[in-house]
Order: C-alpha cells, then structure tokens, then sequence
C-alpha cells in the first residue's frame, strides 16, 4: 500500500482544510464539496483525510462493518452473537465516475435465488463506505442512476437491493466527499443540497507558496515514506485534536440565540428546505469544539454560512456560487443579542446593508466570495435598447460591417424540448429516446456479459420446457444460467447540442441580438437539465470559429455568449461547415452520442461567390450524415424572406421562431427534430 501524503503537508488551501477537518470532529455535518480548478490538491486532501479519523471497532468477519456495540439487526451476515470488536482503520472508498449499479450497491445471485431461495449477496461500495468516508472525484460527471442511488443511501443511511421480489438491506452511514471542477459541468441541485458544506479552492497566486507546493510535492515524490516520517509528529497532534474535539462536541451548548441567528440567516438568504438551518447548527457546533469552545458564538454562525450557504443559493447554473458578506453580517446583527431592550440607545441600521469592515469572521479560513448578493437578471444593460440605433441591420440583404459591443441578453425562458428522432444508445440524460439500463422494459434478451436486470417472466418461460429433463422433483424450478433473460428497458439519453449562431450585421440590432442570446440562454439551461453536452460555433465577417468546444460546463458556454460580438458579413455556409469538423470529431471520441445541431440564423448568407448555394451545400452535408438539425429563425419586421426555413429543408430538420421555442406558446406541441430526409 502506498503512502499517502500527509494532511499537514498540505500548503495553504485553509478553507479546504477547514472544511474536512470539521467533518472529521462532526460527520452528522454531512459532507464536503470540493469545488476549483485542476491541480489544486483536492483529491490529496481527501485521501490524506484518512489517516486522522479515529479508529472503528467492527464486528470480527462482517462485511458490512457492523458496530460490535450495537450490531444493525437487518445485517445480511447477521444476527451478530456478542463478541469483541476488532479494531481497524477509517475506509476511504472512491466511487469511480464509469462504475456500474451492481458495483456501488452490490449484486445479488439471481440464479441461486431462483433455484436455491437463498441471498446470495455480494457487497458493493456502499457497504464498503459504511462508517468511513465514500470519496467521489468528479462528482458533477456521475451518471444519473448513480446519483440516484447515493441520495437514497444518504437520506435514509441505509443501502436497498432488490431483484425480482429479492431485497436485501444494510446500514451504509458514511462521509461523502466530492470534488469537481465547474468547468466540466455543473452538479444536480438534488445532490448539491445533500453536501453539507461546499468550498471553492484555486491555485496560489504568491511565488513563494507555489515554490513550496513544488518543493514539498518532489521530496514526497522522491521519498515517500522519509517525507511522511518528517511530518508523523504534526499528523500525530492533529490526530489528537480531533478526537479531543469529538470528545468535547456532546458539551457543546447551542443556545437559543444563536439558534434564532441561524434560522434568520437562512431565511434572509431564501434557501429552499431546513436542511440548511440543520447543517449550520451542526457546523458551528463543531467549529466551537474544534476551538476547544463549550459554547457557539456568533462567529461560529458566520463561518458556518460561509461554508454551508453559497451551494444552496444557486437557482440556475448560470448564478455565481458566494453570499453577500455585508448582508450576512447585517442579519446576524438585526438576529444577535440587544445590549438595549427599550429600543432608545439602538444606532440606526446603517442603510447600506453593510457590516464591519474590520471583522474577519474569525473561526478559521473563509471561502472566497463573489460580491453582491444576487445575479443581475439577464437583459439589464445600462443602455436601454430602444435608444441604439438599429440602422439598416435589418434590411433584406443589406447588413453593417462594423463591429458592434456584445450586448447583454434578454431573460431565459422554458423551452420546448428538442430531440433526436429514432433511439440511441447514449449516456443517460433526459432528452432523446434511448435503450437504457433504467426505464420502462420492453422487452428482453440473453445476457450480454453479467445479467444486471432480470427479466422475470421471460427467464421462467425460458426455463419451463426443461424441467422435466433436468430431473425437477421439487417445488423449486431448475434455472440454468442459459435461461436468464435480460430486460431491455428504454429510457432518455443525453444529446451533443452544437450551437451554431449567427453573429453577423444582420443580427447586430440591439433587441434582436438580446432576444438570440435570451433564447440560446434558456437552450443551455434546457440542456443543462438534460444532462447534455454542449458546444458553441459563432460566424461572423469572413470565418467561423469554435467559441467553445463540445462540454458539459453550460455555464462557460453562456460566458462565451455573452461576450459575443456582432457585426460584419454573413459567413453561414463557413459556420455550418466549421460544426461539421466539430461533430466529425466527436463522433470518434464519442460515437454512442448522437448531436443535435441548433443553427440559431435569420438565414442571410453575404460575402464570396454564390453564398446562398454553398451554405445549401453544406447544409445538405449534415443532412446525407443524418444529422438531427433545428434551425430557430431570428428574421424580424414587415419583410421576411423565409430564408430560415429554406435552410432547415436543406439540413432535413426543422424551423421554429423564437416565440415558437417557448414552451408556453401557442404555436404547437413538443417539436421533435426530424432527421435526414423530411420532406419539404
């Protein structure tokens, strides 16, 4: 086994520390969320953690780490008889992103549960976490079914299997800890909430510290072991003040106080649920034992918001993680004990909203916070649309050459959902029709590999004709692995949505430009919930080029969008052949999921010979490669010349407008994308 390296080696990274070392005095505080950029020691904290928690006395040869003193009655290798506990080491368990169902949960033997009636039961990484730490890297990358499956066990402590009207249940209490990097994508509000704390981390910008980070990482590289030996006497008295704040946490008093501090911070913050009220009782309970405190203070509640606040504020993935510090401090003044009771002495409120300037928070490292309290809403620009002068932007086939300042895009809405016609074969998500091992069955086949879902009816008509010959004398019937079935199930899978926007003159009047990025906006947020990919390609003046390749970070996208500028000739036909490089690319790295291309366009091409007849070219390449297109047709005013839609016969897809795309329109039902071949 290699060594890890040491906790207090760590340089830096105070609120990454903190934030641990609090769940290693008080796991009820449910968790840690690690969120930055690569390369910043988040995995090392985490596996380092491991070796401070506090040893666990288990039941001798249970799988399920029963706790000898009281033994889980439900236990599969259970009833336990009285005897002494074994000691052992707190378990760090990853989940790996790729794993598979059976693989976190554990697998039953369907062949001998048929044939034998026993639960054969062969634990999975659930039960392997249970009183240790269950460690996921890249959380926000997790398949949904899996995430499915961590928040059950984490809301009832319990992990459930059944298969086919065989159950089997086991205690599976553990410490989650996730880390992610926001660029690949954002996590599911669900799982979100279910972290206790989060906090952000990023690379030092001070030489002197990075210097150190290098230096210390080469001499542990270089020697192991001779670096964790130089480090046992501070990985010894951190280990000690751990457990003597666990100690300490049951004489921890929470009074009433700071009870009403915290309830009124949350509700001042407008956090959904009680969870966040629960977890920063928890939370400052344990940052007062772990500063040797009997009592919680009011910088106790402070440091607690800072760190189990920010990840429940986020309404939409395109909102800045962060509280406001200034009105945190002001509620937990307006919520703290008054020195003056009839009200004559009290200063007035400073109508600011601001707080101390001098106060630091105390109780340890805070996380880096984003000013202001709310997102702008999208749309508030300081000027107003109507004063920019629209010119002859819209005039057909006319268009301005310079270019023009990104404006800012008008509100999200809810969009009709757009899918790919057919069934894939994709990750699961949410948008298009897809067999999956999740869904309705409809169906059933042999067994590809290991059997994963039993197919019930299928395997005992399978089995039936057979009895005879294979000597069956009992009630029982005789199954062979050769008569198990596989249900076939169908489900949604999550797209590649390539979006190709037109960002020429004669989309730069301001109104029109604003509605094209609200309504790309509220195409990402669809596709966020969907759990696809996205990628953006942008043509404007005499090339296209990729703004953002294909990922799972929405949010980069819409930052990439809203810095879009305007302005120039039309290069369509350079736009859809530049997504055709994107979409040949991905379809090697990832063949099993199918694009879906959004060319967001009044349909205008200028600039070059014959421009109309070479972006009708390039259209019909998507459409001989089958591609699922939509075209949203951004044409405005008294004049339209229908080009849009022209373009979408020529993809083989579909043209709707922007009010079209609104889920509360009048214009229609869900708008499946039709592929190649669609006639005109």
């Amino acid at each position: 086994m290699s060594t890890p390296y040491p906790f207090t080696a760590i340089v830096g990274q105070d609120d990454l520390r903190l934030g641990l070392l609090l769940n290693a005095v008080s796991p009820a505080v449910g968790g840690v969320l690690v969120r930055g950029e690569k390369g910043t020691a988040k995995s090392t904290a985490v596996r380092a953690l491991a070796a401070l928690m506090p040893e666990v006395s288990v039941v001798p040869g249970c799988r399920f780490s029963c706790d000898p003193v009281s033994p889980d009655p439900a236990c599969p290798d259970g009833p336990h008889a009285e005897a002494a506990g074994v000691s052992r080491a707190a378990r760090t368990v990853e989940l790996p992103v790729g794993a598979s169902e059976d693989r976190l949960v554990g697998a039953l033997d369907i062949e001998r549960a048929l044939s034998e009636g026993v639960k054969a039961f062969e634990p999975g990484l659930l039960a392997d976490a249970h009183r240790g730490i269950l460690y996921v890297d890249e959380v926000n990358l997790l398949h949904d079914h899996l995430v499915d499956l961590l928040l059950d066990a984490a809301a009832m402590g319990a992990s459930y299997v059944e298969r086919e009207g065989v159950s089997v249940r086991h205690a599976a209490r553990f410490l989650l800890v996730g880390t992610m990097n926001p660029e690949e994508g954002e996590l599911r509000p669900q799982l979100l909430d279910r972290f206790g704390l989060t906090v952000e981390v990023a690379a030092s910008r001070d030489t002197d510290e990075r210097v150190e980070v290098v230096r210390r990482r080469l001499a542990y590289d270089d020697d192991p072991e001779g670096f964790a030996a130089r480090w046992a006497g501070e990985e010894s008295a951190l280990r000690e003040r751990i457990a003597a704040a666990r100690a300490l946490l049951p004489r921890v008093v929470l009074g009433d106080g700071v009870l009403r501090q915290i309830a009124a911070t949350c509700a001042a913050f407008e956090v959904d649920g009680m969870r966040a009220d629960i977890v920063m009782a928890r939370t400052a309970t344990a940052l007062a034992a772990w500063a040797g405190r009997e009592e919680v203070t009011a910088d106790d509640v402070r440091q607690a918001a800072l760190l189990a606040l920010p990840h429940r504020r986020r309404r939409n993935p395109f909102d800045a993680p962060g509280l406001d510090e200034d009105k945190l401090d002001q509620t937990l003044d307006e919520a703290g004990p008054q020195e003056n009771n009839d009200g004559d002495d009290q200063p007035d409120p400073d109508p600011d909203g601001g707080g101390d300037d001098d106060d630091d928070g105390g109780g340890g490292g805070v996380p880096p916070q984003t000013d202001g309290d709310r997102t702008p809403p999208r749309g508030e620009s300081g000027d107003t649309p109507s004063q920019a002068p629209e010119g002859s932007t819209d005039a057909p086939g006319r268009s301005t050459g310079a270019e023009q300042q990104p404006v800012a895009s008008a509100e999200p809405f809810r969009t009709k959902m757009l899918s790919v016609p057919g069934l894939g074969e994709g990750a699961a998500g949410r948008r298009s029709r897809a067999r999956t091992e999740h869904g309705r069955t409809t169906g059933a086949r042999r067994p590809q590999g290991a059997l994963t879902k039993l197919h019930l009816a299928a395997t005992v008509r399978a089995a039936a004709p057979h009895q005879r010959a294979r000597g069956r004398s009992g009630r029982g019937l005789v199954v062979r692995r050769d008569d198990l079935r596989q249900a076939t199930r169908e489900g949604r899978e999550g797209n590649l949505v390539l979006f190709v926007v037109d960002a020429s003159g004669s989309m730069a009047a301001r109104q029109r430009m604003s509605a094209v990025k609200g309504a790309v906006l509220s195409l990402l947020l669809d596709a966020y919930q969907r759990r696809d990919k996205v990628g953006l390609v942008t043509f404007r003046g005499k090339e296209a080029e990729v703004a953002l390749p294909p990922t799972s970070s929405v949010d980069a996208a819409a930052s990439r969008l809203e810095s879009l500028p305007t302005g120039g000739r039309t290069p369509l036909a350079a736009g859809l052949l530049k997504a055709h490089d994107v979409l040949r690319v991905e379809r090697l790295r990832d063949p099993s999921r199918r694009p879906l291309l959004v060319v967001v366009t009044d349909g205008r091409a200028t600039g070059g010979p014959e421009p109309v007849a070479l972006a009708g070219r390039a259209g019909r390449l998507h459409r001989s490669e089958g591609t699922a297109s939509v075209v949203v047709d951004c044409e405005s005013g008294y004049v339209r010349l229908g080009l849009a839609g022209e373009l979408a016969r020529e993809l083989g897809g579909t043209a709707v407008t922007l009010d079209e795309l609104r889920a509360d329109s009048i214009a229609g039902l869900v708008k499946d994308v039709t592929a190649a071949g669609r006639a005109a």
